[in-house]
């Protein structure tokens, strides 16, 4: 038996789309606030060149860098892209943590429980009512979703499999997956913060060598200096948006946890101590508990 993304509920697939999109938009956004600063120095560390009428070319490319930057940045803001996309992140990740435990007995949803469809609905509603008192758009006050109903006939199919089976499919199918999820995140962030930093190494030397010879009244001037360190500290400043290094270790500690976890089911967990079990494991891959570790991460 498989048990995968598609056999989610359809709220699942849709704060998932919401929150992709979201993070899209965020991104973006800042992406574009970071890269008109550094077009609005560069602007301005040039000469007044061509002239339109009593307009300067390269003061005109500033004016307009910098307005562009005040303008992404009160969208930005109307949007509310960066909330919302946290706020869907997190209801999918509940959602999707609800099911898989719902569907393999973890707790709160055993098999001693009498009615496992009315706690996973008690639950589910009580969770998302948190989410909405902090801003969560409930796509299901616009109209019932497609493909309608919190638990799918996969759900219930897999909780309806014997002990050895839901073990099977739900370390296969989560625990694995998402061990190996964590892993190549962890390489995508090591690569992109190599990069940066050594981005980040280069202008600055390139900054501090023109500064030298500024002392001796020689190289490009001052104008070369301060475009290079604003293009250095836009690399730290989408460095720090992208938290590549505090990820690393984040994702390493969970991935490291989840190998434990693997090993820990596979032989000494007992189908009295499975629904700890998987309520821990849910627990390692929340969302909550990596921005925890990547704030506190060294």
């Amino acid at each position: 038996m498989t048990f995968r993304n598609e056999d989610l509920p359809a709220l699942f697939h849709h704060t998932d789309r919401a929150a992709i999109s979201r993070q899209r938009e965020s991104v973006k956004a800042t992406r574009a606030q970071l890269l008109l600063l550094v077009a609005g120095a560069a602007a301005g560390s040039l000469p007044a060149g061509p002239a339109l009428g009593p307009l300067h070319v390269f003061g005109l490319v500033g004016v307009l860098a910098y307005a562009g930057v005040l303008g992404v940045g009160m969208r930005a803001t109307r949007r509310r892209a960066r909330p919302q996309w946290q706020l869907n992140r997190s209801a999918a990740e509940f959602i999707k943590s609800l099911a898989w435990r719902y569907a393999v007995h973890g707790a709160p949803f055993g098999t001693e429980v009498q009615d496992p469809q009315e706690v996973y609905r008690a639950r589910l509603e009580k969770g998302l009512a948190e989410l909405r008192k902090m801003g969560w758009a409930d796509p299901r006050t616009a109209g019932p979703l497609p493909q309608g109903g919190e638990i799918t006939g996969a759900m219930e199919r897999l909780r309806g499999a014997d002990y050895q089976v839901r073990r099977e499919t739900y370390v296969r199918d989560r625990l694995i997956e998402q061990r190996n999820w964590y892993r190549r995140r962890r390489e995508v962030s090591r690569r992109a913060t190599a990069l940066w930093s050594w981005s980040i190494v280069l202008l600055t030397c390139l900054a501090l060598l023109f500064a030298l010879l500024a002392v001796w009244g020689a190289g490009p001037g001052g104008a070369a200096t301060g475009l290079l360190s604003a293009a250095a500290a836009a690399g730290i400043a989408w460095n720090e948006v992208r938290r590549h290094h505090p990820l690393i270790e984040a994702h390493t500690l969970i991935e490291q946890d989840l190998a434990a976890m693997m090993v820990v089911m596979q032989t000494t967990v007992t189908q009295a101590q499975w629904p700890a079990a998987v309520y821990e494991t849910e627990r390692y891959v929340s969302p909550q508990h990596t921005d925890w570790l990547a704030r506190h991460s060294s």
